[in-house]
């Protein structure tokens, strides 16, 4: 049986080039439609986002921010949310410390019946772990925002009180000048008595004779006052550290008290020996701009004085 002969494809030249340019050119073009059809997306290079106007403003922002407002503009109170939110979180939301978790009907149910003049009380005065006011200030949050915050949790948690009646706008402002009107005509006085007793010593010394005052020069009257500088400075310091005492008491005992969130206990020597290694301006540095749970001057609004102050207070108790 005989085979039956086997021919070539290209037998001419010119089927031979145009199999060769078929072999680059089909590839070509299937590798191209894929590329062009397979992904329509627009890729942005890595760090183009740095280069947008939010993220530029962003970086350029001042860390300060002055807020002017008008005094006599109507006081906008916050609601029983936002105080949540800025306050109350911090151990509401997690029940640290024992405090009854947002939302949690069973462990708000002793306390609601208890009735929300009670539940007021306690936020407004403090109680256990809690300090007053959530550690905040009447400056920070009025007692009717306070009170706001008390029903929102409240509410949650399977009461149902009223929304607490909003003060008169013109009550606070009408206070505030009422306790500023009287202020004014000795304010200096008020602000350093122990330089305006000064000043008033010197001036009776030379007004007087130097025969009244027993031969001695009025500028010596004068000069004699001058250690009367020491027990002022006793004096600040004392209310320094009182100062401190009563921001520990307001706020810092929250966590410290009992050690909550990993928080170096009130006293304990050996929860405070390392970190009493650091050098003082480091642990102000932590207690100003906070640290792991901790939050900037544990939440409030104080002066970086007091916030200082309360820190020295920890730090004595626990050498």
């Amino acid at each position: 049986m005989s085979e039956a002969p086997h021919g070539a494809p290209i037998k001419t030249p010119g089927q031979l080039i145009a199999a060769v340019i078929a072999a680059f050119a089909i590839p070509i073009v299937v590798i191209w439609l894929l590329a062009y059809n397979v992904n329509q997306t627009v890729r942005t290079g890595a760090g183009t986002d740095e280069a947008k106007d939010s993220a530029v403003a962003k970086r350029i922002a001042p860390l300060a921010q002055v807020t002017v407002r008008d005094a006599n503009a109507p006081h906008v109170f916050k609601t029983g949310e936002e105080v949540f939110k800025a306050v109350c979180s911090t151990c509401h939301a997690t029940g640290a410390a024992g405090a009854p978790k947002f939302g949690d009907s069973s462990a708000w149910a002793p306390r609601i019946a208890q009735g929300f003049d009670t539940l007021l009380h306690t936020a407004l005065t403090g109680k256990g772990a809690m300090p007053a006011r959530g550690g905040t200030t009447p400056d920070d949050y009025s007692d009717y925002e306070i009170a706001r915050a008390v029903v929102y949790m409240a509410d949650h948690g399977g009461a149902n009180f009223p929304e607490p009646p909003a003060p008169a706008q013109g009550a606070s402002s009408s206070a505030a000048a009422t306790a500023a009107a009287p202020a004014s005509p000795t304010a200096a006085e008020s602000a350093n008595p122990a330089a305006a007793a000064s000043e008033q010593t010197a001036a009776t010394a030379a007004s007087m004779p130097t025969a009244q005052t027993g031969g001695v020069p009025a500028s010596a009257s004068t000069n004699a006052t001058a250690p009367a500088a020491a027990p002022a400075a006793a004096t600040a310091s004392a209310d320094t550290a009182q100062a401190g005492k009563a921001l520990y008491e307001k706020v810092c005992q929250a966590c410290h008290a009992a050690g909550v969130l990993n928080a170096p206990k009130f006293g304990d020597k050996a929860a405070w020996a390392p970190r009493l290694k650091d050098p003082m301006d480091t642990i102000y540095n932590y207690a100003l701009h906070g640290k792991g749970a901790m939050p900037p001057k544990g939440g409030s609004n104080a002066p970086d004085a007091e916030v200082k102050a309360a820190v020295d207070y920890m730090v004595n108790a626990a050498k």
